[in-house]
């Protein structure tokens, strides 16, 4: 008879892998990423790093520093034109 231990590490190696979404320090990549369509570049004029969550798209978009140039999907442009240190160029 096999203890439980044993058990569990048959359960680990038959386990198939989950793939982690990636870590919120690299949604630069997400957010410049093709968009459908004509995008629409937003500057970040704040004084730190901003990230931005729009509610029709759902897409993160990433300003990493003062200045930050993004390309934003048509679809976010009012929520985001609403955000403070936003602006449309």
């Amino acid at each position: 008879m096999a203890c439980c231990g044993q058990q569990r590490q048959q359960m680990r190696t038959q386990a198939v892998p989950v793939r982690q979404a990636s870590p919120l320090a690299e949604p630069a990549a997400v957010s410049q990423a093709p968009i459908q369509g004509q995008g629409v570049a937003f500057q970040y004029i704040g004084k730190t790093a901003m990230t931005a969550v729009a509610p029709l798209s759902g897409r993160q978009y990433r300003f990493g520093s003062p200045g930050a140039i993004v390309l934003v999907d048509p679809r976010d442009r009012a929520s985001l034109a609403a955000i403070p240190n936003l602006r449309q160029i």
